[in-house]
């Protein structure tokens, strides 16, 4: 079955030229038509949505394991072009912020790509089209699709038309800033360790767990954070002790 009407089939009845009109915007907005469209649907499929049809069915765990090392190489050279006074680190920081999870959602959210993603009713029901890491991972996975597909340069052409051109207003925001790094950066500038995060708790099901982590510096706990993924957890977690430290928390210089 072909993603036309893979997709066309979770409509029916009078909502089939509805999703007609969305396959057509979202191939415009992808700006890429596949030669092979298993690639694309492979991509489109979370994991949870893998156990509810045959086992031959593949999640895109895989491809966002590659489109992940594309977008990477494709930013950095980005930014390393078109930054020459930039030194490593200042590379680094902007570099983190561009592919970030809440970045790559934003990205998902903009072009439709979540409306697309194939999930389980119960992640359906529980708000996985609109939770960031599910929407970025998917962004991922659809780089890695147009790599295998059509190669570097179509998928650096997807990666600027989805992302480098917002990259001013992603650099910019302040809510987008990686905590966990300038915690790291603050504790090393005054001769302190790394931060060590343990998980406090893990609650709910598979599909929808909350996740509270605690951030130790210099032995001592300074800051907890909650989220849906580890990852969010301990951006919070290491946003309260870069407050609670004293660490640059509002804009810096």
């Amino acid at each position: 079955m072909g993603l036309r009407e893979l997709l066309a089939g979770l409509f029916s009845g009078d909502r089939e030229d509805e999703a007609e009109k969305l396959i057509q915007d979202f191939q415009t907005k992808l700006g890429y038509r596949f030669k092979n469209e298993s690639f694309l649907l492979e991509a489109l499929t979370h994991r949870s949505y893998v156990r509810t049809v045959d086992h031959n069915t593949r999640s895109n765990e895989r491809l966002e394991f590659l489109g992940d090392s594309v977008l990477g190489m494709v930013i950095a050279e980005h930014l390393l072009l078109s930054n020459p006074k930039f030194d490593e680190g200042d590379l680094t920081k902007c570099k983190a912020l561009l592919v970030n999870e809440a970045a790559l959602a934003g990205v998902a959210m903009e072009s439709g790509l979540n409306r697309f993603i194939l999930l389980s009713p119960d992640e359906e029901r529980t708000g996985g089209r609109e939770r960031n890491s599910i929407m970025s991972d998917a962004v991922e996975a659809v780089i890695g699709a147009i790599f295998l597909d059509g190669g570097l340069n179509p998928a650096r052409d997807f990666i600027r038309r989805i992302l480098i051109i917002r990259e001013n207003e992603i650099l910019n925001d302040v809510s987008q800033r990686n905590f966990k790094g300038e915690l790291l950066e603050y504790l090393q500038a005054r001769g302190g360790g790394p931060p060590h995060y343990e998980v406090l708790s893990e609650e709910g099901p598979d599909h929808n767990k909350t996740f509270t982590i605690a951030v130790y510096t210099n032995g001592e706990m300074t800051g907890t954070g909650t989220g849906s993924t580890k990852k969010e957890a301990e951006q919070q977690a290491a946003a309260v002790a870069l407050e609670r430290l004293g660490g640059a928390t509002g804009d810096e210089d």
